[in-house]
C-alpha cells in the first residue's frame, strides 16, 4: 500500500473544495490490475448536466457524445426508476440529483507520486503548494439518531425473511437510515477525519453546490478499460481483530463462512447476468470467487466479474443494464427493490448509488456510495446509511451488529 504524499492530498482537497463544484477520487495507496490512477481531482465545471430519473441515462449519453471529455458523476440509486418499472415515494431530506456530471475546468491525476495536470494550466500545481491550511475540525456535536428502533429493524428483517421463505426473493440488501439535524460541520475536515481512520480504495469528496459525498468506499461498482468490463461486489464482511493471530483466524473463518459464501455467489451470479446483457457471448468470467481483503475496520469477501463489451453497445448502455448494482440491491433483482422500497423508511438517493469518471476515450471507474456521509449544508442535514444482505439464514440479531460494525469508522469520525 503506498500513501501519495498527503500534505500534497491536504491542499489539493481545500483547493477543489473552494469550487462550487468538484470530485476527488483516492485510492488511498490501494493498488489494481484495473485502476488507471492513484488520484484524481477535479474542480469546477465547464459544463454540466443534471438530469432526473426517466431520461437520465440518454441526457448522460448525448452529454458524453457532445463533450467526448473528462467528467466526474453522480448516479443515484434511484435511477432503478428508469431501468425498471419501479418508483421512490419514501420521504428524502437530502435532495440530491438522480444524476449530476460535470466536465472539470481543472482536472489533476496522480500516478506512482507523479501528479500531472491533464485539464487546466500547469501553473496549477503551483497554486494548490502555495495553498494555506486553516485550521478546522471534524468535532461534531449533535446527537445521532436512528430512523428506526432496533426492535423495528429485526421486525423488519424477519418480514423480509417471510418472503424468502415464500420464494419471493433469495436475498436482498435491507438498509437503515441515522441522523442528525442542525448539524455544523467542515465536510472537509470531516471528510480528512473520515479516511485517516478508514483509508480504502474507492474513496471520495463530491461536491455538488452545499451538498455533499464524503466517502469512505471499499468497493467497486464497474469499471471500463479497453473493451473489458470489470465489477467487483462484496458480500461477506468480519470485524478486524487487534492481534494479529486473532485476526488471520477471523480472516481464514471469513474465507470458510458458507452463509457468507452463499451470500457472495448469489450477487456474483446476478453481476454475471446483468453483465450478459452488454458482453460478447461466451467472454463473461469471475476472475476471482471469495476473495478476502483486509480494511482497517473490517475484512471483507469480494470477487470479480469480468467480460468483453460488445463492440456495437455505447457503454453507457453498459452502464444502465447493470445498474443499480447487484450487492445493493438483491435476487431477484427486481423483486428485491420492490421489497426495499416497501421495507426501508426514507429514499436512498445519492447513498448505493455511484460517483466515478469517465475519459475521453470512453474508460470509465464507478465505486459504490457506501460508508459514507451525506451532507445537505443549506439545511445541516447529515445522514449515513448501513445495510447487510438478508438471506433464508440471516440471524436478525446479528444482521444488526454487522450494520453497527459498518458504521464504526462513521461514528468515531463524527465523535467529539
Amino acid at each position: 500500500m503506498r500513501r501519495p504524499d498527503l500534505l500534497f492530498k491536504q491542499k489539493a482537497l481545500a483547493w477543489a473544495s473552494s469550487f462550487d463544484v468538484c470530485c476527488v477520487l483516492d485510492s488511498n495507496g490501494y493498488t489494481d490490475q484495473y485502476q488507471k490512477f492513484d488520484l484524481l481531482i477535479a474542480a469546477g465545471a465547464k459544463r454540466q448536466l443534471r438530469a432526473s430519473s426517466g431520461v437520465a441515462f440518454n441526457s448522460l449519453k448525448n452529454f458524453y457524445e457532445e463533450h467526448q471529455d473528462w467528467m466526474f458523476g453522480l448516479l443515484g440509486y434511484d435511477l432503478k426508476n428508469e431501468v425498471e418499472n419501479l418508483y421512490s415515494e419514501n420521504p428524502d431530506a437530502l435532495d440530491f440529483p438522480d444524476l449530476f456530471f460535470f466536465v472539470p475546468e481543472y482536472l489533476i491525476a496522480i500516478k506512482d507520486h507523479q501528479p500531472e495536470v491533464l485539464l487546466g494550466s500547469p501553473e496549477i500545481l503551483q497554486q494548490i503548494l502555495q495553498q494555506e491550511l486553516h485550521p478546522s475540525t471534524a468535532s461534531f456535536e449533535r446527537k445521532i439518531e436512528s430512523r428506526i428502533s432496533k426492535q423495528v429493524y429485526l421486525e423488519k428483517i424477519e418480514e423480509l425473511q417471510r418472503h424468502i421463505h415464500l420464494g419471493n426473493i433469495y436475498e436482498v440488501t435491507f438498509c437503515q437510515e441515522f441522523f442528525a439535524e442542525h448539524a455544523a460541520i467542515d465536510p472537509v475536515a470531516v471528510y480528512e477525519k473520515l479516511i485517516k481512520i478508514s483509508p480504502t480504495p474507492f474513496a471520495g469528496f463530491f461536491k455538488i453546490g452545499k451538498q455533499y459525498i464524503l466517502s469512505a468506499s471499499p468497493e467497486r461498482f464497474l469499471s471500463k478499460k479497453g473493451q473489458t468490463l470489470i465489477s467487483q461486489p462484496i458480500k461477506g464482511t468480519a470485524r478486524r481483530s487487534n492481534h494479529p493471530e486473532a485476526d488471520q483466524r477471523i480472516k481464514s473463518l471469513l474465507k470458510e463462512d458458507l452463509k457468507e459464501q452463499t451470500e457472495n455467489v448469489m450477487i456474483v451470479d446476478l453481476v454475471r447476468n446483468d453483465l450478459t446483457k452488454s458482453a460478447l457471448p461466451g467472454t463473461v468470467k469471475v476472475e476471482e470467487l471469495f476473495g478476502i481483503y483486509s480494511f482497517p475496520q473490517v475484512h471483507q469477501m469480494i470477487s470479480t466479474i469480468t467480460c468483453k463489451l460488445q463492440p456495437d453497445l455505447h457503454f453507457i448502455d453498459a452502464i444502465r443494464n447493470t445498474f443499480p448494482m447487484g450487492s445493493m440491491t438483491g435476487a431477484p433483482k427486481i423483486s428485491a427493490m420492490e421489497l426495499i422500497e416497501q421495507q426501508e423508511c426514507c429514499k436512498r438517493g445519492a447513498y448505493s448509488g455511484s460517483i466515478g469518471y469517465i475519459s475521453p476515450d470512453g474508460d470509465f471507474d464507478f465505486n459504490v456510495v457506501i460508508r459514507s456521509i451525506l451532507y445537505q449544508a443549506e439545511k445541516q442535514y447529515l445522514s449515513f446509511q448501513v445495510g447487510g444482505a438478508i438471506t433464508y439464514s440471516s440471524v436478525p440479531e446479528k444482521e444488526y451488529e454487522e450494520c453497527i460494525l459498518k458504521a464504526s469508522a462513521i461514528i468515531e469520525t463524527l465523535k467529539g
